[in-house]
């Protein structure tokens, strides 16, 4: 990995779960690889005031905690790169103090005047936050001269979490306002899957081996399924979940990420501009649900009540009569030649059977069964599994004869990753903020595939998915696999899920 440019990391929202959990292990992380520069420093800001000091002491023991294999000399050295400002970043108070701290660890440090912004906020704090920061002349667009940057131009840019939007007016909103601040090269819509070895590995998976490109289209694929499920609950965050709900939480970001790798053209090379190209393309080829019949394209649900927990409409903060959906599976079609009539099948909930991640291709059956007088059951279609979490693997299950008198059933060979390359997962979140900090954008949503994104779920959401929020409440139990519509959905193809 190429080392990135220097620059100083501030945090908008430093206190919160997401930095202590993810952001800090993750930039540890690549610091102890030696990825990180050695002259970047991160600078959180949040309301609560506190300390350099505090602050680091704070994030050590979550260190400790997520990072396999701490290292106390690791962190002696990364604490250094570490610093805190208090401040309501929605706000223009803390923006003069900001600047002159951004300046003092610039001129210490020699990070070339580089700002990376990373909102790990509220997304109704997004565009408050962008206008502060265009008022304080916080960003120069590259033009101050640099000596330290290759283009000995500074920069600075903008990553932004999700959900990006709440639908697609809000979405087209927020684009526009960060387009008055930022070029649109300097904004990353981050989605930490991407950041996944296992995601990332689809392309490879696909356009480097000749073994598999040459089938991935509609003759011999039958169908997709996506599967995003989880064995927990809302838990603690149900003001934040009831207005968000499993679609907006999931499908829209992280599922349709991994179906437009599944699903995208080969990209005329491997770099920014040509594989977000692709995927605008594809995205732009789903297909809208007709508005009067959503139900047939689409199951929702929400989690009843067992021993351990509440059902989801009864818990503290979900508001009554609720039809927030904590299980979302969706059907999707393109309309292009590659997959031309083949389902995507995409499904996420909480409280289900098992914590799984995966992507599962489902090839069509041998057009002809020379075999079916001696086969005990019908032959089925080969199948590519890639499992993205809890393990890391693929997956290619194809049919071999039983050892004994002739008979056929299906076996599996796999590629397990902690097995084949003897190392540690690294936090996804790491690479992606390395690709920030060098410029690439390979990874990052552009803002019409974010859009149209958005425009693919919108009858999800809207008034056309009344029908399938109609009996919504505890419609599936705790353990489960999701409402029996959810097996309907792939029933009335023929179909079943994968699990």
């Amino acid at each position: 990995m190429k080392l990135a440019d220097p620059c100083v990391l501030i945090i908008l929202g430093a206190s919160g779960d997401l930095t202590s959990r993810k952001l800090i292990p993750a930039m540890y992380e690549m610091a102890e690889a030696g990825f990180l520069n050695p002259a970047t420093c991160i600078l959180g800001m949040s309301r609560t005031t506190k300390s350099d000091a505090a602050w680091r002491a704070e994030l050590k023991p979550w260190l400790q905690k997520q990072v396999k294999d701490f290292r106390e000399e690791v962190w002696t050295e990364f604490a250094k790169r570490i610093f805190y400002i208090a401040g309501d970043a929605a706000t223009n108070e803390p923006y003069a103090r900001l600047s002159a701290r951004v300046a003092e660890l610039d001129a210490q440090r020699k990070c070339g005047q580089n700002i990376l912004f990373f909102m790990s906020v509220a997304s109704e704090l997004y565009e408050p936050i962008v206008a502060q920061i265009e008022t304080a002349g916080m960003v120069t667009e590259g033009r101050r001269w640099c000596s330290i940057s290759p283009n000995n131009k500074s920069w600075q840019r903008i990553i932004v979490e999700k959900p990006f939007g709440f639908d697609d007016k809000s979405a087209e909103g927020l684009n526009r306002a960060l387009g008055r601040v930022f070029e649109e090269d300097a904004i990353y819509r981050i989605d930490h899957y991407l950041g996944k070895e296992v995601v990332q590995n689809l392309l490879v998976f696909r356009f480097a081996n000749s073994l598999f490109e040459p089938v991935w289209n509609h003759h011999y694929i039958d169908h997709v399924q996506i599967t995003a499920a989880e064995t927990v609950g809302v838990g603690q965050r149900t003001a934040f979940y009831d207005k968000t709900g499993a679609i907006r939480d999931m499908i829209q970001s992280h599922l349709l990420q991994m179906m437009a790798f599944v699903a995208m053209e080969p990209p005329t090379s491997f770099s920014a501009d040509h594989i977000r190209s692709e995927k605008i393309k594809v995205v732009n080829a789903l297909q809208t649900p007709p508005l009067d019949n959503v139900s047939q394209w689409g199951s929702l649900g929400q989690y009843a009540a067992d021993a351990t927990e509440g059902a989801y409409h009864d818990l503290k903060g979900v508001e009554p009569n609720s039809k927030t959906e904590t299980f979302a599976a969706l059907k999707m079609h393109f309309d292009n030649w590659r997959w031309s009539k083949v389902p995507f099948y995409l499904r996420t909930g909480k409280r289900l059977a098992r914590k799984s991640t995966q992507v599962v291709i489902e090839f069509k059956p041998p057009a002809a069964n020379l075999f079916h007088k001696i086969m005990d059951t019908p032959m089925v279609g080969n199948r590519i599994t890639i499992d993205i979490a809890p393990k890391e693997q693929f997956k290619i299950q194809f049919n071999t004869k039983i050892p004994g008198p002739m008979n056929i059933r299906p076996v599996e060979m796999d590629m397990n990753y902690a097995d084949s390359f003897k190392s540690n997962a690294v936090e996804a979140y790491g690479p992606l903020m390395m690709d920030a900090m060098r410029g690439d954008q390979s990874l990052f949503k552009h803002r019409l595939e974010v859009e149209g994104a958005w425009g693919a779920i919108m009858p999800f959401l809207n008034e056309a998915s009344a029908p399938l929020r109609k009996n919504i409440r505890g419609n599936y139990a705790p353990g489960s696999w999701g409402p029996r519509s959810a097996t309907d959905l792939l029933a009335r193809d023929g179909r079943t899920w994968a699990e």
